[in-house]
């Protein structure tokens, strides 16, 4: 038996194999969330240097974490170090969980605590990973759940960390989902791939409806109330799930981000007008719409009568 008949055959295993690949993936998106803005800060500083030494800093901005512009940078090098002492990672430090609880959250090589959120994004790929597995089973349906699930895991973090929502993830997320409802064949039985034509009008109508509410509220109050990455998300989120399952994300969304708002702004005392990032709400949204969203749809519209 090979190892795909294991997987199609046996739903434990599928799931169990999920959870280690997610732990893998996790690892690897904790490379993203730290280096794609900086990637981004460099990519501006070039452009800036190209205008004229009048617009170019001369030196990095305070608190910037941009390594030199000579140095080359990307997902795949330089290799990770320490960020106190610069020891590379070796592979059997960087273990996903297991290398962290190893070495009681520290570095090997200078004792320096390592933040807990490293294993702790680990954890919830691997986590979210095999609950994905579980529901979809063996299938590309599974394939194309897990991919979104990860795009939203990096998305969420990098989010929280900077108010960004980079193209280089928001556009491919777009097109993956088209491409989802293009070349796979629909499962009646999931939530995904939906239909090409619910695909497009719902990659569509979740760009524009966004874009419409930012519009809106910028000619009411003069103020922008959310960034164009959020447009794009919603329009991913819309690519894979249809057009359907826009409100309820959105909804969702807002519910639980004033919810948060409230509470960030009675315990830290921040102002009403401190930004807040709406990109994991929707992210977290959307995964639930992908993970549960036609039965709770199903069971709202039962409440009058209806039928989804």
């Amino acid at each position: 038996m090979t190892l795909l008949d294991a997987l199609a055959t046996s739903p434990t295993f599928f799931i169990l194999a999920s959870l280690v690949l997610g732990l893998l993936v996790g690892s690897f998106l904790n490379v993203v969330i730290y280096r794609v803005p900086v990637m981004l800060e460099r990519e501006w500083r070039e452009q800036c240097s190209q205008l004229g030494p009048e617009t170019a800093a001369s030196e990095p901005a305070a608190g910037s974490t941009a390594p030199p512009p000579a140095a080359r940078f990307n997902l795949i090098v330089p290799r990770s170090t320490c960020p106190r002492c610069k020891a590379p990672i070796t592979a059997l430090q960087n273990v996903p969980v297991i290398s962290y609880l190893f070495l009681r959250g520290r570095c090997a090589s200078c004792g320096a605590p390592i933040s807990a959120r490293y294993p702790l994004i680990e954890a919830l790929t691997g986590v979210l990973s095999a609950l994905v597995a579980w529901k979809f089973g063996y299938g590309s349906s599974a394939l194309a759940a897990l991919v979104l699930t990860w795009f939203l895991i990096a998305l969420t973090f990098i989010d929280v960390d900077t108010q960004l929502l980079p193209d280089s993830l928001t556009l491919p997320l777009v097109w993956l989902g088209l491409g989802t409802s293009a070349f796979l064949a629909t499962n009646p039985a999931a939530s995904l791939p939906v239909p090409l034509y619910d695909s497009v009008v719902g990659a569509m109508a979740g760009y524009l409806s966004l874009w419409s509410v930012y519009q809106l509220f910028k000619l009411l109050t003069g103020k922008e109330g959310m960034g164009y990455g959020d447009f794009k998300l919603l329009g991913a989120i819309g690519a894979f799930l249809g057009w359907r399952m826009l409100l309820p994300t959105v909804l969702g969304a807002a519910a639980v981000g004033a919810v948060v708002g409230t509470v960030i702004v009675s315990l830290k005392g921040r102002g009403r007008g401190v930004p807040i990032a709406f990109g994991p709400f929707l992210s977290a949204s959307g995964w639930i719409m992908l993970m549960w969203g036609r039965e709770l749809l199903a069971g709202y519209l039962g409440l009058f009568g209806l039928h989804a």
